[in-house]
Formats: C-alpha cells, sequence, structure tokens
C-alpha cells in the first residue's frame, strides 16, 4: 500500500476531480483551501485517523465556529473519499438545532428598505436594483449572471449551476424596473449587472459597494452582505407561505433541513410567541 501522504500531485489529481464533478469555481476554491490547510496541518506527516482527529480538535481549541469545523471536515472528508482514505475520515461535530437566530446578524425589511432608498438617493442605479433582484427573487449573488435580458424580458431566468436546473421567476413590478434600467443603458444582450468593460459584477465588487450604503442608511454594516438579502427573501415567504418544502425549491436547496435554518425567527419574536401562550396565572 502506498504511503499516504498528500502531495502535491494528489492535491492536483483532486482540484481535477472538483473541477469535473462540475463544483463551481468558489467551491473548488474554497475546498482546496481547507484541503492545503490540513496539509500544512500534517506538515508531511502520514495521513490517519489520528492526524484527522487531532485537526478536528485543533480548529475547536482554535475557536472556530462548529459550522466552520463542520465545513472544513466535510472538504477533508471529500478528499478521502476521492483518494479511497475511507479509514480515515471522521464525525462532524455534533450541533443542536438553533431555535432563533441572533438580532445583531438578522437584516429587516426596514433596514432592507433603507439600504434601497439610500442607493436610489445616491443616483445608484444598479445597486438598487440589484439588492432589489436578490432580495426580490432569492436569488444567490454568484447566479446574478443568469439575470440576463433575455431573462429579464420573458419573466423568467433558468439557472445551471452543480448540475442542477431551477427558474427563477421575476415578478412584474421587478421585471418593468429591469427593463426600464436595460432601456437606459443600452444594453443589448447577456447580464443585465455588468462592468463598464460589460463583465458581469462580481460578487466582491457587490459586497463593496453594498458596505459604502451602511453609515447613510443606518444599518449595522455586520448585517450587510448579498446573503442577508437571500435570507430576508425566505423568511418573508415563509411567514407568508408556511411552507418549507415550496421554499425549499425556490431557493434550490437539495435538502429542506438547509432551508430552515433561513427560516428561524429572532429571540424576540420567540420571545413574544411565549408571551402570547398566556399560560402563567
Amino acid at each position: 500500500m502506498k504511503e499516504r501522504m498528500l502531495t502535491k500531485k494528489r492535491m492536483g489529481d483532486f482540484e481535477e476531480y472538483l473541477q469535473r464533478e462540475e463544483k463551481s469555481r468558489n467551491t473548488v476554491l474554497k475546498y482546496l483551501r481547507d484541503v492545503y490547510a490540513f496539509a500544512a496541518f500534517t506538515d508531511g506527516v502520514k495521513v490517519t485517523k489520528q492526524a484527522t482527529i487531532a485537526y478536528k480538535e485543533y480548529l475547536l481549541d482554535a475557536g472556530y465556529a462548529i459550522r466552520s469545523v463542520n465545513s472544513m471536515l466535510a472538504s477533508i472528508n471529500c478528499l478521502f473519499t476521492f483518494l479511497c482514505w475511507e479509514d480515515c475520515k471522521v464525525k462532524t461535530v455534533k450541533l443542536q438545532r438553533q431555535l432563533f437566530c441572533s438580532e445583531e446578524k438578522q437584516l429587516t425589511r426596514a433596514e432592507y428598505l433603507r439600504l434601497c432608498r439610500t442607493a436610489k438617493a445616491q443616483h445608484r442605479e444598479r445597486l438598487t436594483l440589484i439588492l432589489q433582484t436578490i432580495c426580490g427573487t432569492g436569488i444567490r449573488v454568484s447566479e446574478l449572471p443568469y439575470i440576463t435580458v433575455d431573462a429579464v424580458q420573458t419573466g423568467k431566468a433558468v439557472v445551471s449551476l452543480k448540475g442542477k436546473t431551477r427558474t427563477i421567476f421575476i415578478v412584474r413590478k421587478l421585471q418593468q424596473k429591469l427593463l426600464r434600467y436595460i432601456s437606459e443603458q443600452k444594453i443589448q444582450s447577456g447580464s443585465v449587472f455588468i462592468t463598464r468593460s460589460g463583465k458581469p459584477i462580481s460578487r466582491t465588487n457587490i459586497w463593496r459597494e453594498m458596505k459604502t450604503l451602511c453609515a447613510e442608511a443606518g444599518v449595522d454594516p455586520k448585517k450587510v452582505f448579498p446573503h442577508n438579502l437571500r435570507h430576508l427573501f425566505a423568511r418573508t415567504f415563509y411567514n407568508m407561505e408556511k411552507d418549507v418544502v415550496k421554499l425549499a425549491d425556490i431557493l434550490g436547496h437539495s435538502s429542506v433541513d438547509t432551508t430552515r435554518i433561513y427560516t428561524i425567527s429572532t429571540g424576540t419574536e420567540h420571545r413574544r410567541c411565549m408571551e402570547n401562550l398566556r399560560l402563567i396565572l
């Protein structure tokens, strides 16, 4: 049996494997970052289950969040599956299901509207529409390039990522705003949200532009990032429909367990529900 060392060739083969599996570029980079960190930890030492357990304990001792630790372990276990080192795989850390989330992290509808109005007041039409497109459709920021001229004209975008295809509907009011923007910007075809060079705007630029709205909008910067708009869409939809299965389909989740994370209410809402039980004399 070949010695179990994380060589450059094995890491390179793993990267090619991830690409063949049609993982997104960001997923590939994330997996590689995790496995290279593990390789640095082992530092040329033979890989064993004991070494993986030691790395798991190191991450926990270093103060990483449990979800982050589990995400890193998932990347490493994927590497072991590829290398047929099944006996080196370790279990993830058990995490009790969260009943409610921190209000410090949850973007409210009122805060979202303030961000939109601030962007509009600053005459930043592209950013205003990006905020409304993500929050109004539940689309991932990485899927924004699928909001094309054709998609806006038909009122629906077909997203194909990670071997999955789903349709995202663009509501009429948003469609009208986007059509007007397309006309004003003289965009003939392709992605709607583009840079001056004509390339789709990157998630990094969107993140940075969103942060510049915080001070004037009076919103904590820790709450302001693209994925929180998707969370707001999910909570708003769930509060209206109470259908987690339908929401999972809209968000493109393969498991409703993932979707439930998006529907968690704040501690204040949880307390209000308990107060309304009126079971104390």
